[in-house]
């Protein structure tokens, strides 16, 4: 196992990750779709969710009209819906040798109720760390969007989360822009100096067309697997 990889499994852990409106869910599936024809062993997720525990709490984060839910109470039900996760879906998969493609991770949560939310990202980062059991991704792709280009291209608020004002969506984005090492979207990278989330991350600009934003997201990861070949 090369040593600068960030867990110990033989499979590849990718993660999509970066503000609502981004185009995280499409990318996800062009990305498993090329990866599937290329002979790779994909699984793709969504955190939160993917399991009968991560739906139900999904259910209960993202819906309007709700149980009020603190920040501090909502980022530790994210963190279980990711415990869940883990240990279900991705470790296994990991352990096959297997490519596991995640749209969002612990990253979010940092961003989400850190730094946009106000909680500390180094204690998040913490908790992230035994929800996971200290599993962090090979890359993880920050798709940035600036908020009106996102309220552009979604329409409405489709949920609870979405439906916080502006000057939220844009501390999201200045988050992940932190995290990333990049003052502004384009071809920042920051490998693994995050210090609440040591681990490869790559600024990716969305507001172009898909099939552009697709073209850079393929030659991230064709860039990462050259580092380690799986059979």
């Amino acid at each position: 196992m090369a040593s600068h990889r960030p867990h110990a499994h033989p499979g590849f852990f990718l993660v999509l990750d970066g503000p609502d409106g981004a185009g995280k869910t499409t990318q996800t599936a062009g990305l498993a779709a090329w990866l599937r024809e290329a002979g790779q062993r994909v699984v793709t997720c969504r955190d939160p969710g993917g399991t009968a525990l991560g739906d139900r709490l999904r259910s209960i984060l993202l819906e309007r009209g709700s149980t009020p839910i603190s920040i501090r109470a909502e980022m530790l039900l994210y963190m279980a819906a990711r415990a869940q996760l883990v240990e279900e879906v991705i470790a296994p998969a990991l352990a096959e040798g297997r490519v596991v493609i995640s749209d969002r991770y612990l990253l979010a949560n940092i961003v989400y109720q850190g730094s946009a939310g106000g909680l500390l990202e180094e204690e998040i980062a913490l908790v992230g760390m035994v929800a996971t059991s200290g599993l962090l991704p090979d890359l993880t792709l920050v798709l940035d969007i600036t908020p009106a280009a996102a309220a552009a291209r979604v329409g409405a608020a489709r949920d609870r989360i979405e439906d916080r004002p502006l000057f939220y969506r844009e501390r999201v984005r200045a988050g992940y822009l932190a995290a990333a090492g990049g003052a502004d979207s384009g071809d920042a990278r920051a490998p693994a100096d995050c210090p609440y989330y040591p681990a490869p991350i790559v600024l990716i600009d969305s507001s172009p067309d898909p099939e552009a934003v697709f073209e850079r997201v393929k030659s991230e990861v064709e860039r990462v697997l050259a580092l380690d070949p799986r059979p």
